[in-house]
């Protein structure tokens, strides 16, 4: 087990040193056609769920993820770190796409998300709607939107904090 664990990592970590000079933005489709639509739009939701409206205005960090997935679970805190500063100009959405059968299961998504502190409004994407509507191509994989809705920044992969902060970061400090 830890080697797999291992290995997964030393993977991420290749995958991420891969794709850095590339600006880690990935999906012709998202990239040609940037859009909260899809999300706005689908209909399962745990919490309540964002409108457009909602959504106006803010810097968006749409977090694309499995609840049994170990690099996903990497990620975690740090989002949990950006929910807690309240900042009104910031939303984290996130979209739950499972990778195996047992992560279909509405029960084990909500247990294991109140396990790991995600309070946030999350998309259940069991058949994969929004997964393709993003072109997602792994887990875990942060959308950025800018405050006027337009994706500016798509990060794959964990160990990033610092990449999705400074985009964050960034896009709060511009103006409207």
């Amino acid at each position: 087990m830890k080697s797999t664990i291992a290995a997964a990592a030393v993977v991420t970590a290749l995958v991420t040193a891969a794709v850095a000079p590339l600006g880690a933005t990935f999906g012709a489709s998202a990239a040609a056609n940037p859009s909260l639509a899809p999300l706005v739009a689908h209909a399962d939701w745990l919490a309540a769920r964002p409108h457009q409206a909602d959504l106006a205005g803010k810097v968006i960090v749409v977090d694309i993820f499995t609840f049994g997935c170990y690099n996903c679970k990497n990620v975690t805190p740090n989002l949990r770190a950006l929910y807690r500063r309240h900042d009104p100009h910031l939303a984290i959405v996130g979209i739950h796409t499972p990778e195996t059968s047992y992560e279909t299961d509405r029960k084990n998504v909500t247990t294991n998300l109140a396990a790991q502190g995600i309070v946030w409004p999350v998309a259940i994407d069991n058949d994969r709607a929004l997964w393709n509507a993003y072109d997602t191509q792994a887990w875990p994989t942060q959308l950025i939107f800018d405050k006027h809705g337009t994706l500016r920044k798509t990060i794959v992969g964990d160990s990033q904090d610092q990449a999705v902060d400074d985009a964050v970061n960034s896009l709060l400090a511009e103006s409207s």
